[in-house]
C-alpha cells in the first residue's frame, strides 16, 4: 500500500532518530573501553539496522533529512560534553517507552530490540549508578533537607509576625544548626558503618597462620563454611589453599571481602553534607539578606526553593531512569507540604 502523507513523515521522524540515537551511543565509546566500549558499539550497530528498515520503507519518499526529536538531540549533546551517567539514564528511559509498541508499521522484532536494549543500558548505567550513589544521595538529601527545613522555619517565623531581621536571624541560626547536625550525623552513620564492617572482616594477620595448621584436621574448612561455602565446597577450597602453602604458591587472601571501601570516607561524608545542607538552606534566605520587604521576602523564598526543589527532583529523575517532570513535580509537593504546615502553625500561634 501506497503511504500517505503522515505515515511518512512519521517514519522520516523514526529515520532521524534512529540515526542521532547511533550517533549517542558512538559517542558514549568513544569515551569508553574495553567491554563497555564493544557493547555500546553493538548497540549502535542495532540501531543502523533500524534506520536501514525505515529507509527501505520510505524508499522514494526519504525525502530530506529531518532533524530528531529535543529529547534525543538532549541526549546526544549531553553524551559529547558531559559523559555517560547521565546520558545512559536518558537513554534507558528512552528505550523503554519506545513508541514501536503502539505502531502497525514498525516489527515486532523492533519493538524487542527496543526493549532489550533497555535493559542492556540499564546494566551499563548501573555501573555509574553505584560510583555515584554514596556521595549523590548524601547530596541530594543534604541539599533537600536544608531547602525544606530552612523554608518551613522561616515561613513559619515569617507567619508569627516577626520582622525582617528576626527572620534572618532565625534562618542563619537554622542553616548553622541543621548544617552542624547534618555533620555530625553522617559523621557518625559512616563510622559506626565502618566500625561494623571492621568486626566482620577477617583479621589482617590470619594469613599468616595458615602454614601452622593442622592439615589432617583442616579448620581451615570452617572459615569458608562460616563465610557461606556449602561443606564439599569448604573443604574443597582448604585443601587447595593448604597445597599451594605448601608448594610455596601464593593464596587468596582472607581478608580480600572487606567493604570498607564501599562504606566512604566519616570526614568526606561529614563535610559534604555540611556544604550540601548550608547551600541548600542559604537559598530561602537570600531574599532576607538582601532586606527585601517581609512580604516580598516571604514570597521570593517560596519561589527559589520551589525551583530549587524542581531541579534537584528532575535530577534524581533523570539518573533513576525515570520521568525527570514526575520526581520533580513529587519534591516540590512534599517541600511546600512541610513548609505549609509550619507557615499555619505559626499563623495560628501568632
Amino acid at each position: 500500500m501506497t503511504p500517505d502523507k503522515k505515515q511518512i513523515r512519521r517514519w522520516q521522524k523514526y529515520l532521524a532518530n534512529e540515526r542521532a540515537e547511533a550517533v549517542v551511543y558512538r559517542e558514549l565509546a568513544r569515551t569508553a573501553d574495553g567491554e563497555e566500549r564493544d557493547i555500546l558499539l553493538k548497540l549502535a550497530e542495532a540501531e543502523d539496522r533500524h534506520e536501514q528498515y525505515w529507509r527501505n520503507k520510505l524508499g522514494n519518499d526519504l525525502g530530506m533529512p529531518r532533524r530528531p526529536s529535543m529529547g534525543t538531540r538532549t541526549m546526544a549533546f549531553l553524551a559529547r560534553r558531559f559523559g555517560s551517567v547521565f546520558t545512559l539514564a536518558l537513554m534507558q528511559s528512552a528505550e523503554s517507552r519506545t513508541p514501536y509498541s503502539k505502531d502497525a508499521d514498525a516489527t515486532e522484532q523492533m519493538t524487542a530490540d527496543e526493549r532489550i536494549h533497555a535493559e542492556v543500558v540499564r546494566g551499563l548505567a548501573q555501573r555509574g549508578r553505584q560510583q555515584l550513589s554514596g556521595g549523590f544521595r548524601a547530596a541530594i538529601f543534604g541539599a533537600n533537607d536544608g531547602l525544606v527545613s530552612n523554608l518551613a522555619l522561616v515561613l513559619g517565623i515569617f507567619a508569627s509576625g516577626a520582622s525582617n531581621h528576626t527572620i534572618l536571624l532565625t534562618g542563619l541560626s537554622g542553616l548553622l544548626a541543621g548544617a552542624l547536625s547534618m555533620a555530625a550525623g553522617e559523621y557518625i552513620s559512616v563510622a559506626s558503618q565502618r566500625e561494623l564492617l571492621e568486626a566482620s572482616t577477617p583479621h589482617p594477620k590470619t594469613n599468616t597462620l595458615l602454614p601452622q595448621l593442622d592439615v589432617n584436621a583442616n579448620e581451615l574448612a570452617l572459615v569458608y563454611r562460616a563465610r557461606g561455602m556449602d561443606a564439599a565446597t569448604a573443604d574443597h577450597k582448604a585443601q587447595q589453599t593448604l597445597r599451594s602453602i605448601r608448594d610455596n604458591q601464593p593464596v587468596d587472601s582472607l581478608t580480600n571481602d572487606s567493604n570498607l571501601d564501599a562504606a566512604g570516607s566519616p570526614t568526606q561524608a561529614a563535610l559534604s553534607s555540611f556544604f550540601f545542607f548550608a547551600t541548600g538552606a542559604l537559598l530561602p534566605i537570600i531574599p532576607f539578606i538582601l532586606n527585601l520587604p517581609t512580604n516580598t521576602a516571604a514570597v521570593a523564598s517560596t519561589v527559589i526553593v520551589s525551583v530549587a526543589l524542581l531541579t534537584t527532583g528532575a535530577t534524581v529523575g533523570l539518573l533513576s531512569g525515570t520521568s525527570p517532570m514526575l520526581k520533580a513535580l513529587r519534591q516540590l509537593a512534599i517541600g511546600l507540604a512541610a513548609a505549609a504546615t509550619t507557615y499555619g502553625i505559626g499563623s495560628l500561634f501568632g
